[in-house]
């Protein structure tokens, strides 16, 4: 049986988790929910142990089950990946490697690119809502999203909403290294 005070935090950072992820303020989850603002409060700060019937209101209103929020999280607070544990994507020249990953609230992929000269990966839609974010450390990318190609230096950034085919191009004559983060909503987003 789980500690109750291991589940009252699972629950205060799951439903906090959740409010965020949505982009709900603590009045509007009240509102939603039935649950005055200040019992709100309480259970995000693991102050109390909420009944089953908060619990039902509050995951009604963010559209989970309660399952999710008392959930919890078999991940640690940190969790550190060894380099031989990491996944290695080959394709030609192309050489992807996911670095580390996490699914709750949200999926979130950290990845190291190398392209070599005149080589080019397709990447596909991502479900709506997904954002990619990177850098380059070494070369030059051409990155081609929504029918237009943007270049990206050594040392520049790129942020782009990635639920549409998108193109990562090495056009120059050295070694591409990049570093992209891909954020993507566990659910979809009202349409």
């Amino acid at each position: 049986m789980e500690d109750a005070e291991l589940i009252t935090q699972a629950i205060a950072n799951n439903v906090r988790a959740q409010r965020s992820h949505r982009g709900l303020t603590l009045d509007a989850l009240a509102a939603r929910s039935g649950v005055s603002r200040g019992m709100l409060v309480q259970v995000e700060q693991g102050r109390t142990n909420p009944s089953v019937s908060t619990l039902t209101r509050i995951a009604s209103a963010l559209g989970v089950t309660v399952a999710r929020l008392v959930e919890v999280a078999d991940v640690p607070m940190v969790r550190v990946i060894d380099k031989a544990d990491v996944v290695t994507f080959r394709q030609g020249d192309v050489q992807a490697r996911l670095l580390v990953g996490a699914d709750v609230p949200m999926i979130l992929e950290l990845w190291d690119w190398r392209l070599a000269p005149g080589e080019h990966h397709d990447g596909d839609a991502h479900p709506p809502g997904t954002r990619e974010m990177l850098t380059v450390l070494d070369g030059e990318l051409t990155i081609s999203v929504y029918g237009r190609s943007h270049t990206i230096g050594k040392d520049d950034a790129v942020l782009f909403t990635a639920d549409r085919p998108h193109r990562y191009a090495n056009n120059g004559k050295e070694q591409l290294r990049f570093v992209m983060v891909v954020a993507e909503p566990r659910e979809t987003p009202d349409q």
